[in-house]
């Protein structure tokens, strides 16, 4: 009911003009019905360095309105660890390998990358996954 609720309260909203359409569209959620069944979804893990905790959070913050601008990924969430800061989480999802490949090809993506030389311990731990339940049951 408070989901129904607040998902009217944002179409009302986007309706008159109050919000725009991507806020909108963030504002009411991950569009699950865009991600298709077996979509290439990515659990990645990357640890700074003792003492370069900010500065690899600093340049891994524009990766968000990056990664969210292109229009092959389905969802990208980027975590930090409250208890170990410096340790970094993310969540991606691309309909296919081709496009998470095409995101990695990226030069945003490949400078964030030659960065973590000097910011990170043992560079990016990937978990390669696939989504399940989108639609078959």
């Amino acid at each position: 009911m408070r989901k129904a609720l607040m998902t009217l309260a944002l179409a009302t909203s986007a309706a008159a003009g109050l919000l725009s359409p991507v806020a909108a569209r963030e504002a009411a959620g991950v569009d699950y019905a865009r991600i298709p069944d077996g979509a290439y979804s990515i659990i990645a893990e990357v640890r700074a360095k003792p003492g370069r905790e900010a500065d690899l959070r600093a340049a891994t913050l524009p990766l968000v309105a990056l990664v969210r601008s292109d229009p092959k990924n389905l969802v990208y969430f980027l975590q930090e660890d409250r208890a170990a800061r410096g340790h970094f989480a993310f969540y991606e999802v691309f309909a296919s390998q081709q496009d998470f490949e095409a995101h990695n090809a990226m030069p945003y993506v490949k400078d964030w990358l030659a960065k973590l030389q000097a910011l990170a311990e043992g560079g990016v731990e990937v978990k390669r996954m696939e989504i399940l339940g989108q639609g078959r049951q």
